[in-house]
């Protein structure tokens, strides 16, 4: 056998490992992982709109909440691994592309390749807080204000904050469209629903990703904002986002519709961990 050829069959090998089910169950924890995070955030989110004002409505409280309960360090070693098995998942999904016929195209290949950094990163965050040497991440709010104001400081900053919110608005738009016309249906294995099941799905998928869309676009526009008046402290991470919506005319009860949109969300990443094609 010539060395191209056995170039090639490595790679077939190592293609189909990341086809694999050790793959694919590492990607179906990172769901489930996601689905315990956003249940939380929405549980602390509910208790903010009916008067608790002590938590933090993003992945640090979720997370410290978790550390307080017993086997909680447990339950954050699994939920780091859970998220880094996320982030394997993604990894293959932009080396070697996705499901799908249009699977191994740049416009799937890139996403999923910022998609596994993003979990890395979470997933690193988290283990390092299960291991006693790190804080989860930090607040969001804190590292929003701190990201915002580095880059408000460099040449063209402002278009930079700006582009980037406008591009987190659209994207949540986009999140929510997806949701409401229920596109997330492609990527689900329907035929092992019973029908009463996939109404339930669809709940949770329309409800939860209309909760997240909304979230993403208030964040994108608080960016924007933030570029515009050229003030760091306008933009806002995930606890402030929600927090905002109570400020509105429809006041905590538009928070607590979010809240229990972000609740939704978390069941349907627990369905997307039993039938999501991966």
């Amino acid at each position: 056998m010539n060395a191209s050829a056995s170039v090639r069959n490595g790679r077939t090998e190592v293609e189909r490992a990341a086809r694999g089910s050790v793959v694919k169950g590492a990607a179906r924890a990172g769901f489930a992982a996601r689905g315990l995070i956003y249940l939380l955030v929405g549980v602390l989110a509910l208790q903010i709109a009916f008067g608790d004002r002590g938590h933090e409505a993003d992945r640090q409280g979720a997370l410290g909440e978790i550390a307080q309960q017993p086997f909680g360090v447990v339950v954050l070693w699994a939920l780091g691994a859970g998220l880094a098995g996320m982030a394997l998942w993604r990894l293959s999904e932009a080396v070697f592309g996705a499901a799908g016929p249009e699977g191994r195209t740049a416009k799937k290949r890139l996403p999923a390749l910022a998609r596994s950094v993003f979990y890395g990163f979470v997933a690193y965050s988290v283990l390092a807080l299960a291991a006693g040497s790190g804080d989860g991440g930090g607040s969001s709010d804190r590292q929003s204000k701190d990201v915002t104001a580095r880059l408000l400081g460099v040449p063209a900053g402002q278009w930079i904050v700006g582009v980037a919110g406008a591009g987190i608005a659209v994207a949540g738009l986009w999140i929510g469209f997806r949701a409401v016309t229920r596109a997330y249906h492609e990527k689900l294995r329907l035929g092992q629903m019973s029908r009463r099941t996939r109404r339930l799905v669809d709940v949770t998928g329309v409800g939860g990703g209309a909760a997240r869309g909304l979230v993403f676009a208030a964040a994108g526009g608080f960016a924007v904002r933030a570029a515009v008046d050229y003030r760091p402290d306008r933009a806002k991470g995930l606890d402030d986002t929600l927090r905002s919506f109570a400020h509105t005319p429809a006041g905590p009860g538009l928070l607590a519709g979010v809240a229990a949109g972000l609740v939704l969300f978390g069941l349907f990443s627990f369905a997307m961990a039993r039938w999501r094609k991966v």
